[in-house]
């Protein structure tokens, strides 16, 4: 998803503050695991034999998640991984030794037996935003950039798109046909790109409420197809952020006082839904409501816990109504759709690790990373619980990556979020200005912001309050975003390399080499119509 992020919007983003803090000349290392030619020699025989011993699933799959890490690159995933590792009690880590590295650690997604590459590149860019590459996922096709569902056949942003001429048929319109349940599970607003790209259809993904698009124009805006899906009986589960796109400008906000809704039809989205969808429906606003939610009588669920994207996992705790973990709405989602006895296809998505490397802050894109692990482990364990994991098809991939990078040569054990120190060394490593630097960083972006309140990274386009020597500054802090090589007031831009798929279930094996985009489709298109 691309994100232009202002001066103000980082500050809105990077809402816990860096303090310069006094910090020893070395970081804390977490001790390697012992280790010797040995263990890793029978490690290495172990992996091999479990592999020789893996059978494909040549089945179809009654049920299908396609999990979507929005913006989660190869070293993302590394990065994670690692921090994972080294702070156990962030994920469940049962599969770690206490006192980890991290480096040996692995997130749950990366214990699924099946890996490919996959090729983001849109129609008409070399790197690409979320809509078509999400649009090549659900559709089959690959799109044009900024358009969702739709062919590259269209003009970008233009109102008076034939839709009927131009529409490309989604894997959840496919479900719903066949009498399957469906759901939408994102961090973001449902109305974004990943998410949208299943239902809607429009020359513009920005067109998300009423309020987005030009005056009069003809396409209807994405949240109200969500609410007007035509096929089956309408998407079951929705569970994201952006609420004020479903909501009026007369009505209230429930959670966040003086604020309203903003579309401008007089339409409330959120009243609609339940009405279209009968007594046994809910919309819900909170994490209580959540909670209170009755899996086994709930046919349609609604639930829009932010007003725009939902917080960041960092910052989920502390928000004002409460609001449920992606693991705690995959679980549920998975729980109502389960009563269907034809299955599901499900969609989630962590859309705010995309937001975290907007902004140059890797602790926030990286704990959202970890969030999504912890969702698709939940995910594994509920199936297993429900005896369904070996008929149901698990996808976990990437729209995009970004220009997040892992360098120097720290050694093992070193805090992945800390600055580098070097193997066997008693001071970090200074770069040729004589200063320390971090482990991650961007190839572009915002610049390194010491994240003190009123500090802000860019003012009329010059960059101010750079500190040249971080040996003081605490790089771990939850607010610290990283050094950029090529400054940009826009915020850091997403990277064209491959990106991972990860697969488990019935027809996993198909996920082998290099692939084009767009073959997630035709996977799960494959298994989830084969009887």
């Amino acid at each position: 998803m691309k994100l232009k992020i202002t001066t103000i919007a980082v500050a809105a983003v990077l809402s816990a503050s860096t303090a310069i803090v006094s910090q020893a000349a070395t970081p804390d290392a977490f001790p390697a695991p012992h280790s010797d030619r040995n263990t890793w020699f029978a490690a290495g025989q172990a992996a091999v034999a479990k592999n020789a011993a893996l059978k494909n699933n040549i089945s179809g799959a009654k049920n299908v998640i396609l999990f979507i890490g929005d913006g989660m690159g190869v070293s993302t995933v590394t990065a994670a991984r690692i921090l994972a590792g080294q702070q156990p009690n962030i994920i469940d880590a049962s599969n770690l030794t206490p006192g980890s590295s991290g480096e040996e650690n692995s997130l749950s997604f990366e214990l699924f037996p099946n890996l490919a590459l996959s090729k983001t590149y849109s129609a008409n860019q070399q790197t690409s935003d979320s809509a078509p590459t999400m649009t090549a996922m659900v559709t089959g096709v690959k799109t044009l950039d900024g358009v969702l569902s739709v062919d590259e056949g269209v003009t970008r942003a233009d109102c008076a798109t034939n839709l009927k001429a131009h529409k490309l048929k989604t894997i959840l319109e496919t479900a719903e046909m066949a009498g399957k349940s469906t759901g939408i599970v994102s961090t973001a607003r449902v109305t974004h790109a990943t998410p949208a790209a299943n239902y809607a259809h429009t020359p513009e993904r920005n067109w998300e409420g009423d309020f987005n698009q030009p005056a009069g124009c003809a396409v209807p805006d994405i949240a109200r197809q969500l609410i007007e899906f035509p096929f089956g009986d309408g998407i079951d589960v929705v569970l994201g952020g952006g609420r004020e796109y479903f909501r009026n400008t007369a009505q209230a906000d429930p959670e966040d006082d003086g604020k309203f809704g903003k579309r401008k039809d007089g339409r409330d989205l959120t009243t609609e839904w339940t009405t279209r969808n009968g007594a046994n429906s809910a919309f819900i606003y909170k994490k209580s409501e959540f909670d209170a939610i009755d899996t086994h009588t709930t046919s349609h669920l609604l639930g829009l816990f932010e007003r725009s994207h939902m917080e960041y996992e960092a910052d989920r705790l502390a928000d004002t109504a409460g609001e449920p973990s992606l693991a705690e709405m995959t679980e549920k989602s998975i729980q109502i759709l389960s009563n269907n006895p034809k299955g599901y296809y499900l969609q989630v998505e962590a859309g705010r690790v995309d937001h975290g490397h907007h902004a140059g802050n890797a602790y926030r894109a990286l704990t959202d990373t970890i969030a999504l692990s912890d969702a698709v482990k939940k995910a594994v364990d509920t199936l297993t619980a429900n005896g369904e994991l070996e008929n149901t098809l698990i996808i976990v991939s990437a729209d995009h990556s970004h220009v997040f990078t892992i360098g120097g040569y720290p050694q093992r054990g070193n805090n992945i979020l800390g600055k580098v120190i070097d193997p066997g060394a008693a001071s970090y490593t200074k770069a040729s200005d004589g200063a320390p630097y971090t482990t991650l960083t961007y190839a572009n972006g915002l610049g390194y912001h010491v994240g003190v309140a009123g500090d802000n990274v860019y003012s009329a386009g010059v960059q101010v309050g750079r500190v040249a020597d971080m040996t003081a500054v605490d790089t771990t802090d939850s607010g610290f975003h990283q050094e950029a090589v090529v400054p940009l007031a826009g915020g850091e831009t997403h990277a064209g390399e491959d990106v991972a798929i990860y697969a488990r279930g019935p027809g996993a094996h198909l996920f082998r080499g290099s692939l084009e985009q767009n073959v997630i489709f035709h996977v799960m298109n494959r298994k989830m119509t084969k009887k």
